[in-house]
């Protein structure tokens, strides 16, 4: 997206730690403005109350909607209706969901249909169907400054989340798909395949900051930087592949 096009960032606040506000923020800063700044939930209950500096802090505008039902999330209904309202108003590229809670499939769906760009946003136990919907899922967790465990990260937590894809099988995939008749490919365009293919790739999932420095660690892969800077990739022959140990990820610092 052009660095300059208008994003509704709708937040479910039931359902996302306030912690992970200003990160999610400055990573929305990569696809755009965030223009329209909303978060929803029951403002009167005090689980909702670490929010308050966090709606100050960032103009995030708060919506109030009652639990009018119990075990219905009247929140879910509050941000569709809002981000209908929007689309129709005409003036964003792009919608931010914020939430982990399937329900918001068919509004990122929806909001594809006609046009929109839509990143999502949220934890590792997100439903798969959410995901899918969106054109960018970004977990909330490599928004932390510790790297992520590249084994861990392929766990599956329960049996509804999205698992990460196997990361060699994704990049053979795009290698295979964008490469010129000597095996050679841009690195930039492998990038722009995988994440056509697969919304939740992001190479801090694999504990690497940077795809350049991801496919650097695959002991199936060449990386070779050219003159002009471009970064080339191409799949190794098996006969010179050399084994490489994992990352080692940081400690975590008290």
């Amino acid at each position: 997206m052009p660095a300059d096009s208008r994003l509704a960032v709708l937040i479910d606040a039931d359902n996302t730690s306030a912690a992970s506000v200003s990160a999610l923020l400055e990573e929305l800063t990569r696809y755009g403005v965030p223009t329209v700044k909303r978060a929803y939930g029951d403002w009167t209950t005090p689980q909702l109350s670490p929010w308050k500096d966090e709606l100050h802090r960032h103009a995030i505008q708060p919506v109030q909607q009652f639990a009018y039902t119990s075990g219905k999330n009247s929140t879910d209904s509050a941000l569709i209706i809002d981000a209908m309202d929007l689309l129709y108003s005409g003036n964003l590229d792009g919608f931010a969901i914020v939430s982990s809670d399937s329900d918001f499939t068919r509004l990122a769906t929806r909001l594809r249909e006609s046009g929109k760009t839509v990143i999502g946003l949220g934890r590792r136990r997100t439903p798969r169907s959410l995901v899918a919907a969106c054109d960018r899922f970004i977990y909330l967790e490599v928004l932390g400054r510790e790297p992520v465990d590249a084994a861990k990260a392929t766990q599956q937590p329960d049996e509804e989340a999205a698992p990460l894809p196997e990361l060699r099988k994704i990049l053979v995939a795009a290698i295979d798909s964008t490469s010129h008749d000597d095996g050679w490919a841009a690195l930039s365009v492998v990038g722009s395949h995988i994440s056509a293919n697969n919304p939740s790739f992001d190479s801090r999932n694999y504990g690497y900051p940077k795809l350049v420095e991801l496919a650097r660690a695959q002991d199936y892969v060449d990386v070779e930087q050219e003159p002009d800077q471009q970064v080339r990739v191409r799949l190794r022959p098996t006969r010179t592949a050399r084994k490489r140990a994992p990352r080692k990820t940081a400690a975590k610092k008290s």
